[in-house]
């Protein structure tokens, strides 16, 4: 499986299962399985926070929610605006079917499309809310208290970690080194989805994260250790999406023959040439005979570092994840991912195709020794503090 790259679904659909579906060009590999990380976090992220709840240690959130009011002008407006832009695209879609399919990401972010199926499906969905709204009003609007429990937050958790995520990592992604920065400012919405740095991602990630956290009333030690875990889990599954897509996410160049002690390995797992890539790395050569949109493949071979990195980090996933209810102590969770997460990512970056800073060392090479350091010294202070607080009682 996986013998080479695959941009879009059609592909991958069309190779593994041998069904083309054109409307399948308008979903990115990348964005696709990135979505199910998110989903994967997300269903074990509820699971650890219920039962934190039932035990005590996470508080609901009380919030005020006014019901039988009208729909007010700002609902109107926004629903009306998130119906155009699906019918200004939809409609051009079907009409225009070939067209879009040939480079479904440029006409994505294009301004082309049907101002009349805009138009209707403004109007179509201004009016459902509407109606909605209509339907349960009141002579009296009323406000209720409603208790929202942690675990039903999951959605308002993963949104904050999702937009500081990707903002995180293509803002690191663009300081990583020089080229990054000068490739986008040429074209910054065609290249905001290729090139992102995953440190970049956790940390803007975890900013959001914590802000929403504090503004919710969480105990935030209790949250990241129920959460570090399953980012373990997301990075990894995300790995994958960057394998499926040849995102440039790989290693250097690898030419020896595998080891002996790797015969069990497939040949693709040792050294690969990502044919069909997202990526258009300079190094590339041109597929022969090759029709489709992507036809790059790599003059010389690499290490696929991606399948490397899943593995490594769902087993550490899996590490964590076994031991949390034996761990009473709060933060050595957040502690014991933070070393792991840095052991592994420096670890990775020495066969890792990644440009060097100045100094001779990579950006996520200082950052990964940061996390050990900060685990080390979390470990040493959350434990401490535990202990005081048995003595103390």
């Amino acid at each position: 499986m996986f013998e080479r790259s695959y941009a879009n679904l059609y592909y991958l659909f069309s190779d593994l299962f041998g069904i083309e579906i054109p409307l399948l060009k308008l979903v990115q590999s990348f964005g696709f399985i990135m979505a199910m990380a998110f989903l994967a976090a997300a269903f074990f992220l509820y699971r650890d926070l219920k039962r934190k709840y039932e035990l005590g240690l996470l508080k609901s959130y009380i919030t005020e929610v006014e019901v039988g009011a009208p729909a007010t002008p700002w609902e109107l407006a926004v629903n009306a605006l998130l119906g155009f832009v699906i019918g200004f695209k939809v409609f051009y879609l079907f009409g225009n079917m070939d067209e879009v399919t040939s480079n479904p990401q440029a006409w994505l972010l294009s301004a082309t499309g049907s101002w009349i199926g805009g138009l209707v499906g403004a109007v179509l969905m201004g009016a459902q809310r509407w109606y909605e709204k209509n339907k349960e009003k009141l002579d009296k609007p009323q406000k209720l208290r409603v208790e929202v429990l942690p675990q039903k937050q999951i959605g308002d958790i993963v949104m904050m970690a999702a937009i500081g995520g990707i903002l995180g990592a293509k803002l690191f992604y663009l300081f990583e080194s020089p080229g990054n920065l000068t490739e986008f400012l040429k074209d910054p919405l065609g290249s905001f989805f290729g090139g992102l740095t995953i440190y970049g991602g956790l940390i803007c990630g975890a900013i959001l994260v914590i802000w929403f956290a504090r503004k919710r009333g969480l105990d935030i030690i209790q949250l990241a250790d129920s959460a570090t875990p399953t980012l373990l889990l997301a990075g990894g599954i995300g790995r994958i999406g960057c394998h499926v897509a040849g995102d440039g996410d790989w290693g250097g160049p690898n030419t020896s023959p595998k080891p002996d002690w790797l015969s069990w390995l497939p040949d693709r797992w040792w050294s690969f040439d990502y044919a069909h890539n997202v990526n258009r790395w300079d190094r590339e050569v041109f597929i022969p005979g090759c029709t489709e949109d992507y036809c790059n493949v790599l003059a010389t071979p690499v290490f696929p570092t991606p399948l490397y990195e899943f593995a490594m980090l769902v087993g550490l996933f899996a590490i964590l994840w076994s031991i949390r209810k034996r761990i009473k102590i709060p933060g050595v969770i957040l502690s014991l991912y933070l070393i792991v997460n840095g052991l592994e990512r420096f670890a990775i970056e020495q066969v890792r195709i990644t440009e060097k800073l100045g100094i001779g060392i990579k950006q996520a090479e200082i950052i990964a020794v940061c996390f050990i350091i900060a685990g080390i010294v979390g470990l040493l202070v959350f434990t401490r503090r535990y202990k005081k607080g048995l003595t103390a009682k």
